[in-house]
């Protein structure tokens, strides 16, 4: 890894934290929640999100492990009051459900 996307990477793992659903509602009401499957490191998500990584997004999206939040996520998310590990890319902000 270069020093430049270690560095994006320690940026964006300080900028990461918890947000309840009631918190998020308003993102998903403007289109801009991408949801991140479990196992999946969100971090390097967003990294790749930040540097435009084509390739790696094309492959966690067609895996399902990546993907825009639809009203079927929100809804699900809202019945049971999720919580979740969040970090903005803008304009995205990327989630990943916290499970017990």
């Amino acid at each position: 890894m270069t020093e430049a996307i270690e560095n994006l990477r320690a940026k964006l793992n300080a900028e990461t934290g918890r947000m309840g659903w009631n918190e998020l509602a308003r993102f998903f009401a403007r289109g801009v929640v991408i949801r991140v499957a479990p196992g999946l490191d969100l971090v390097q998500v967003a990294v790749g999100i930040a540097r435009d990584d084509k390739a790696a997004l094309e492959g966690w999206m067609a895996t399902g492990q990546v993907g825009r939040a639809c009203t079927d996520d929100a809804q699900a998310w809202q019945d049971r009051q999720a919580v979740f590990w969040a970090v903005v890319t803008a304009p995205w902000v990327l989630v990943q459900e916290i499970t017990q």
